[in-house]
């Protein structure tokens, strides 16, 4: 797939999840709610009544999962090419570190805890009053 080509259903995603962001989008949901309390004397707080506000909100917090959801998996790739790039092109980075959310539990645990270890030196060292000094990053 080539840059600029995006699946029409990303497009319909990305439309979905901006707009069903935005405050009037709100103010809608809210208006569709006020219509359907007002609506319950007149039909007498039928098991119908509740069952159109049931069935209309199931429905749609079982599509927007999915349009949520992709619109998420999309951002997730982005932010982490461009944190890869930044990594990549800073002198001193540790490029091991490129592409490791593919890294299994494991492997980023124990990554996890070197750093855990690099901060908790440094704070050791504030504490004493030493500058703190650039260690190098753990190993991958």
């Amino acid at each position: 797939m080539k840059l600029h080509e995006v699946s029409r259903f990303s497009r319909f995603a990305t439309w979905v999840s901006h707009t069903s962001g935005h405050p009037s989008s709100f103010i809608f949901a809210l208006a569709i709610i006020v219509v359907w309390a007002v609506t319950g004397p007149i039909f007498k707080f039928s098991d119908t009544w509740q069952l159109v506000i049931n069935t209309g909100t199931t429905i749609i917090t079982f599509l927007m999962v999915f349009v949520i959801q992709n619109t998420q998996n999309r951002d997730s790739v982005a932010i982490q090419l461009k944190l890869d790039e930044i990594i990549r092109s800073l002198d001193g980075a540790n490029n091991a570190l490129l592409n490791m959310e593919e890294l299994d539990e494991k492997d980023l645990e124990a990554i996890r805890q070197s750093y855990l270890k690099l901060a908790e030196d440094a704070r050791n060292a504030l504490r004493k009053g030493r500058k703190q000094r650039a260690t190098n990053p753990p190993s991958v």
